[in-house]
């Protein structure tokens, strides 16, 4: 069960996550700057900055360098729940293949080849792949370019505290934990659900979004151990194929080892139109199976 006050590290981890995405997004470079600089002001602080905010402290949070009011915010809001607002809105904003384009390298076709094919999300997620050889088997990632990438990534996250511990994961052949599929199923229809009875919040995404609408239901969700951020998928292909309401993009994370996944409605199983989890499709299909009585 994850540690209700977050340390010094994960607050960091979340600056840094957040400054990612609005990299990625092309937002101001002087915001991004600041996340990253509270990031590392906040990584570097003895004292638990969680403790502030639990005991009432929080604007203490102020008198830290680089940490201004915004900031203070973001930080207090991720002590109390557990996660941002402004982080889930990026999400709806910023699709995975706009991460990796960051990347020196990594152009737009084979940004994309890496989310269809290895379903990655982040730079970490990035990292890990290129080390325990999934990368290297998507089309265009030949040996010297899957080097690159990491020693482009070596630099680039540097900074996060815990990405040697996910290089030594990979390494070593660890895997990171994942959801049970059922559980995803039980939050792809209830997103779904309660996006279609009007109970979510909206967001307005920036991508293929001109008129600024608040069209983009978000729910955040806590089951059996895991954290969940679910939202429809805003990807161009998406728009393209007329499947931004059935493709179901869930962001999940359980004591620190996160993922994300796309669940999407199968038409060519022999059980009918099923939802099924990409990736885990033989999976999904034993567990509707299982469930015809």
């Amino acid at each position: 069960m994850q540690d209700p006050k977050p340390s010094n590290a994960e607050i960091a981890s979340e600056l840094d996550s957040i400054a990612d995405l609005l990299d990625a997004g092309e937002a101001n470079v002087f915001r991004v700057r600041a996340y990253r600089q509270g990031a590392r002001q906040v990584r570097h602080t003895e004292d638990p900055l969680a403790d502030l905010v639990l005991e009432g402290r929080e604007d203490r949070l102020k008198d830290l360098p680089d940490i201004g009011e915004g900031l203070a915010g973001v930080i207090a809001e991720f002590v109390r729940t557990g996660r941002t607002a402004l982080h889930q809105d990026l999400l709806g904003e910023v699709s995975p293949a706009d991460v990796f384009r960051q990347v020196p390298g990594i152009g737009d076709d084979l940004a994309r080849r890496v989310v269809e094919s290895l379903g990655l999300s982040t730079l970490e997620e990035l990292e890990r792949a290129a080390y325990d050889g999934k990368l290297g088997r998507v089309e265009g990632f030949g040996e010297r370019r899957v080097q690159m990438v990491r020693d482009v990534l070596a630099g680039m996250l540097s900074r996060s505290a815990g990405r040697m511990l996910r290089k030594d994961a990979a390494d070593k052949g660890g895997t990171p934990e994942k959801p049970p599929l059922g559980l995803l199923l039980e939050i792809d229809r209830e997103y779904r659900d309660k996006a279609a009875q009007d109970k979510l919040r909206t967001i307005a995404p920036k991508r293929f979004n001109p008129e600024g609408r608040a069209w983009l239901p978000v729910m955040s969700v806590r089951r059996k151990g895991w954290d969940f951020t679910v939202l429809y998928s805003n990807t161009q292909r998406a728009h393209e194929l007329r499947k931004i309401r059935d493709w179901v993009v869930i962001y999940y994370d359980h004591d620190g080892s996160g993922g994300q996944v796309t669940v999407v409605t199968d038409t060519l199983g022999d059980l009918g139109k099923q939802r099924v989890v990409r990736g885990r499709e033989r999976e999904s299909f034993h567990y509707h199976a299982s469930r015809v009585t």
